[in-house]
């Protein structure tokens, strides 16, 4: 089993990522004239920063740029949209599909919905009791780790929720009151097989809810680090033997009736200084296998006894990597940070090209 990432961000520092949902008050539709991309010769016709990958219900892909926008394939064509087009933001940090074939875009200053036609941006409600709902169709944003914890979508509004505050002091000996963000930003967001939604935060930990309660994983690990690090929780993968592995592969973690039990591997990834190398993006395959990249690492594949890893590189220079994503097919994809988008074939990855 895995559990769909919709939340993909870079393990660095974490000022580059506080921003607010500003952008959330315009909820008039805007007209639509996309922008089909000329295929230059010396042109790539993707951009170079494509953070999200996304296949929808028809099997169609979309690739989501730091910078530039969205990106449409259905196999022929490519299609961009951006501000101009109605987006909110042309930094996109998110894609979902809702029922309805309706496709989520989330970005820095908020939710932009496109219908086929035209993009609508959502307005979040504040949740006056911080009313906390699960229902198997909502739709979880975060606004990419923004002063405020999360969002649900029930299918006719955004609603903004805060998780439960914890001692940090005691348990993690972070004074939040001296901090210039929000310790408990959301990062990564995810449903486990039973339906359960997970937070990764920023210096918090991770919470699960199951539509009733909260369990807390306080662990120091998923905090702030000795050495002063806070990569925090950006990736939380299920595996097929119902692990659950958080930020690192140096620990996983058993649920049972609604507690946690940590379990050390000898796993973990060495960086040259014997740190721990953090992932910020994974999925566990239709063959079970636990996929992980990390900024500038390469990808690692965990099949429960042995890592492999992939070195990423073009001919000039190592590939920075953002997000990996498995679509309807079992094709592996890799969104980067300088190098636009690779897909695995047989057993290596290899450079995206639509023209192709």
């Amino acid at each position: 089993m895995k559990l769909r990432l919709t939340k993909i961000l870079l393990t660095i520092s974490i000022s580059t990522f506080l921003f607010s949902c500003n952008g959330q008050v315009n909820t008039e539709k805007k007209s639509t004239t996309s922008n089909e991309l000329l295929i230059e010769k010396n042109k790539p016709a993707l951009d170079n920063k494509i953070w999200v990958i996304y296949q929808d219900s028809n099997e169609q892909y979309w690739f989501g740029s730091n910078g530039n926008g969205i990106y449409h394939f259905d196999g022929e064509k490519i299609k961009q949209f951006t501000e101009e087009n109605g987006l909110v933001s042309n930094q996109i940090r998110g894609i979902q599909e809702n029922k309805a074939g309706s496709i989520f875009i989330e970005t820095p200053e908020g939710i932009s919905v496109f219908d086929g036609t035209s993009f609508t941006t959502l307005q979040p409600i504040i949740s006056e009791n911080n009313e906390w709902k699960l229902e198997p169709n909502d739709l979880w944003f975060s606004c990419n780790g923004n002063a405020n914890d999360v969002f649900r979508f029930d299918g006719n509004n955004l609603y903004q929720l805060e998780l439960p505050r914890k001692d940090l002091d005691k348990n993690f000996g972070i004074d939040t009151s001296k901090l210039p963000y929000n310790a408990y930003s959301i990062f990564g967001i995810d449903r486990d097989k039973d339906g359960n939604i997970w937070f990764g935060t920023v210096l918090a930990g991770a919470y699960r809810y199951d539509g009733k309660s909260f369990l807390w994983v306080n662990e120091k690990e998923l905090s702030r680090q000795k050495d002063g690090r806070e990569p925090g929780v950006r990736s939380i993968v299920e595996d097929k033997n119902d692990n659950i592995w958080m930020g690192n592969l140096s620990s996983n973690y058993r649920i049972r009736n609604n507690k946690y039990v940590k379990k050390r591997i000898d796993a973990s990834i060495p960086l040259k200084n014997g740190q721990t190398q953090f992932f910020n993006s994974g999925l566990s395959d239709m063959d079970g296998n636990l996929w992980m990249t990390t900024y500038s690492n390469g990808v690692w594949r965990y099949d429960g006894k042995e890592l492999s890893r992939y070195i990423i590189k073009n001919s000039s220079e190592q590939v920075m990597l953002i997000s990996i994503y498995e679509d309807k097919n079992g094709t592996i994809w890799l969104g980067t940070d300088n190098d636009g988008v690779y897909r695995m074939n047989g057993d290596e990855f290899e450079k995206f090209d639509p023209k192709t």
